[in-house]
């Protein structure tokens, strides 16, 4: 089968299922309609679009590991409306991580992302990434990570507290943050004692003061790590929001396969145990829902990235 024939092939089976009716349980209705900036690309079409489905969310930027050797897939193909847009990731710990990355960009790539490998946030593999998102202009989702935990063992871009320096040395990147150590850092009394604090936000936190200081640094609101954050303190989270409502976008990096926590990804112990068989995409926009207005709602969920990725809302 020739290579058009192959994209045909998927593309029609993205449409189809985009297409198919909804489930008989009724999704959710949001305020507003729905872009889910962190969703990780699953094995089918049928798995990507039934989660979206369930959760009722209008769109979804995929994040795939790039290979150059096989760039077909619902990642690399050109995405139905409900796949409007795709980041890509590589080992950047390796030779040549640079040229993939730039081959997922000309291949149609709106960012680089998730990248979730064991180096500092400011070591010699992100600061060559950091160059090549500047030089191609598109922004670098990045996990930031201290403690180990069951679904992800050791550290990943450490180093979040320091992390101001990168963006004075970047200027012209745009980075986006995600994961626990950078949520658990908007509190001003996080001392890495562990993944998922609770109680009130102490303010003055590093995280927040990052988002406020420098205007190349935006977050994402995805996985139990922001949700947790952002259930804490609900005075703080509405006026957290409503402070940074241009920065924040939200994505739901969830393992559920329906959209109503469903699956057993999303029961098993990897999982924090407050989430185990909820969907975090519809935690999250509840949580959102009930800590802003309408208009601030739809930029986080909407918005916001629309326009950092340059596409029609």
């Amino acid at each position: 089968m020739s290579n058009r024939l192959k994209r045909r092939t998927v593309l029609t089976g993205l449409g189809a299922f985009a297409v198919a009716p909804a489930r008989a349980q009724t999704a959710p209705a949001w305020s507003s309609p729905v872009i889910d900036m962190h969703f990780h690309v699953r094995s089918t079409p049928e798995l990507n679009i039934a989660h979206q489905q369930g959760a009722g969310i209008t769109a979804a930027n995929l994040l795939t590991r790039y290979d150059p050797a096989a760039p077909l897939g619902p990642g690399q193909a050109k995405p139905s409306a409900m796949f409007p847009c795709w980041f890509a990731a590589t080992d950047i710990t390796k030779p040549g991580a640079d040229q993939i990355l730039t081959q997922a960009v000309k291949a149609g790539a709106k960012g680089f992302g998730e990248l979730k490998y064991p180096v500092a946030a400011d070591g010699p593999e992100m600061r060559r990434v950091y160059d090549l998102a500047a030089e191609l202009n598109v922004p670098v989702l990045i996990h930031f990570q201290e403690i180990g935990q069951p679904a992800a063992p050791g550290g990943y871009n450490t180093g979040i507290k320091k992390f101001a320096g990168m963006l004075k040395a970047y200027p012209r990147t745009k980075f986006i943050a995600h994961a626990d150590a950078f949520w658990a850092n908007i509190s001003a009394d996080y001392h890495e004692q562990e993944a998922y604090p609770t109680g009130p936000i102490v303010p003055g936190g590093v995280s927040d003061k990052l988002l406020s200081d420098y205007p190349n640094l935006f977050a994402d609101m995805s996985a139990n790590s922001a949700n947790n954050a952002l259930s804490r303190d609900a005075d703080f989270t509405r006026d957290f929001l409503n402070r940074h409502q241009d920065k924040l976008h939200f994505g739901s990096d969830c393992n559920c396969e329906d959209g109503k926590g469903g699956g057993a990804a999303q029961n098993s112990d990897r999982v924090a145990p407050r989430m185990r068989g909820k969907c975090v995409a519809q935690e999250t926009l509840k949580l959102l829902t009930a800590s802003t207005s309408k208009p601030v709602f739809r930029k986080l969920v909407w918005t916001n990235a629309h326009r950092m990725l340059g596409l029609k809302a």
